[in-house]
């Protein structure tokens, strides 16, 4: 999703070095689980219907690949202690001196979690009713992609029409047809890009061919 500056102007918060490449592959990159679910205190989510999606099913995909305890693997785990309530199950493998007692649901008897009022979600300012609509109806699938279109240079333009045209190969016609017609509400260069690139293929396909016979 491009941002439009104009509408919310970046501002600087620090920035990110990157200075060394992985030592061992899969420990520092398989094992990496990231999740927009995990946000500092101030910080919370839009009304993004992607977003919302992502909030809850990147922790399940991440215990699924990586297992239960997928936040306590060292390329996961926090630098400082974290005294949090999960409780053994498959491939527990750190240690469980948190100092917390095994009364992990509130209210409880036990001296136990006790919920927090100063992290409430806050409240979300709406209108109108809430009823059961067409999410097709007032949609706009092309000014997003037309805008990050809009922002690449011609190389980046080049790649892109390359790697459509190759996932596109081989595709019936009017499937093709129909995509194409997509990539032209997007940007008509981008339409010609695509349908440029797939007529070369087909040329270079036709002359391997011929010189095989």
């Amino acid at each position: 999703k491009v941002w439009p500056h104009a509408d919310y102007p970046p501002i600087d918060i620090g920035y990110f070095e990157l200075n060394r490449n992985a030592e061992n592959y899969f420990q520092e990159i398989e094992l990496a689980a990231f999740s927009p679910s995990n946000v500092v205190p101030g910080i919370s989510w839009s009304p993004d219907k992607m977003l919302q999606a992502r909030i809850f099913s990147y922790a399940d995909a991440h215990r699924y690949r990586l297992g239960t305890h997928y936040e306590a693997l060292p390329v996961n785990a926090s630098k400082c202690p974290v005294h949090h309530y999960h409780k053994d199950g498959p491939m527990r493998f750190f240690e469980q001196k948190t100092g917390n007692v095994d009364a992990f649901y509130e209210p409880n008897s036990f001296g136990g979690a006790v919920q927090d009022e100063r992290f409430v979600e806050p409240p979300l300012k709406i209108s109108g009713d809430a009823e059961r609509y067409n999410h097709r109806d007032g949609n706009d699938d092309y000014r997003q992609v037309t805008a990050l279109f809009n922002l690449f240079d011609a190389g980046q333009r080049q790649r892109l029409f390359l790697n459509c045209a190759e996932a596109m190969w081989g595709v019936p016609d009017t499937i093709v047809e129909r995509q194409l017609a997509h990539f032209k509400k997007v940007h008509p260069d981008y339409e010609a890009g695509v349908r440029r690139e797939l007529a070369h293929m087909t040329r270079a396909k036709a002359s391997e061919i011929a010189q095989q016979q």
